[in-house]
């Protein structure tokens, strides 16, 4: 137990004897949310391309039929309404908060879309952000989603720690770029959801490439790669490599991210799949 220990683990990382279990402080979804699977989306510094993976999964799984939303938690920097081209405002009633629903059915829910200007700052300090992220899970009303992607704010903070400790997450994905630095960081968030105990899905590396359109070689803008050693570092899966993609920018400016069809990450497609197969047999067996 740490000297300074207030007896409160809900806002506290320390792994002593004494800790409480982390399902002592699991809150409920809204009661009228059925989230099937939720998948965080994290990294260990800013910059490395979360929003741009969380959107791009929920994407691809909501072409493949899976009913997807995706929850962004990064209060002070939320970019995901931007990425769908999302203009709407969130609405609710005496129930609840009613997400945004994009384009093509992903629904959204964002502080961005609940602010009366999409530029105004938040300027609050670590409670009431933690608050506004739970109240995201408990005050909104998802109805039926086979995956929530959640889009996690860089580091290992407040908000990092009030998810993992309040929010039932079935894996995670790790986001990586080519430096050496970035990886190093990267490498702190890993170990984070280990000491929490979160299942870790496998890691994506952003940037990862620049595919030359003149003689179609690739080449590494930022330097070799250090993704395969991280990955056999922590034995995690390598779940994809996204390239240095004007198109990609240019989605993201344009709100049209649903509309970007790449190969990059069908792995993880692929596993998040197998999780929701297992799910549905397992759920079947149950009934048998």
């Amino acid at each position: 137990m740490s000297q300074n220990c207030d007896d409160n683990c809900s806002s506290c990382g320390v792994d002593c004897p004494e800790r409480r279990p982390l399902s002592d402080f699991l809150e409920k979804p809204h009661p009228l949310s059925r989230i099937k699977k939720v998948i965080g989306v994290i990294s260990g510094k800013g910059g490395v391309g979360k929003t741009l993976v969380t959107s791009l999964l929920a994407a691809e799984m909501n072409r493949r039929g899976f009913l997807t939303g995706v929850m962004d938690c990064d209060i002070t920097g939320p970019s995901i309404p931007k990425a769908f081209g999302l203009k709407k405002k969130a609405t609710g009633n005496d129930e609840g908060i009613f997400p945004v629903i994009s384009k093509n059915g992903v629904k959204i829910i964002s502080i961005n879309l609940l602010l009366a200007n999409d530029t105004d700052p938040v300027i609050w300090r670590g409670p009431i952000i933690a608050g506004t992220v739970k109240q995201f899970w408990t005050g909104v009303i998802w109805r039926e989603l086979d995956f929530l992607f959640i889009d996690m704010p860089p580091g290992t903070g407040d908000v990092p720690l009030t998810v993992f400790q309040s929010i039932p997450i079935d894996g995670l994905v790790v986001v990586t770029s080519p430096q050496e630095l970035v990886s190093m960081v990267v490498t702190k968030a890993v170990k984070m959801a280990e000491m929490m105990k979160i299942p870790l899905l496998g890691i994506v590396e952003n940037m990862s490439y620049f595919r030359c359109p003149d003689c179609g070689r690739d080449h590494q803008i930022f330097g070799d790669s250090h993704i395969d050693e991280i990955a056999q570092q922590h034995h995690l899966k390598l779940l994809g490599k996204i390239p240095m993609d004007p198109a990609l920018a240019a989605a993201c400016d344009l709100g049209t991210v649903e509309e970007i069809q790449g190969d990059w990450l069908s792995e993880a497609a692929d596993t998040l799949k197998k999780i929701a197969d297992a799910s549905k047999q397992s759920r079947w067996k149950l009934r048998i």
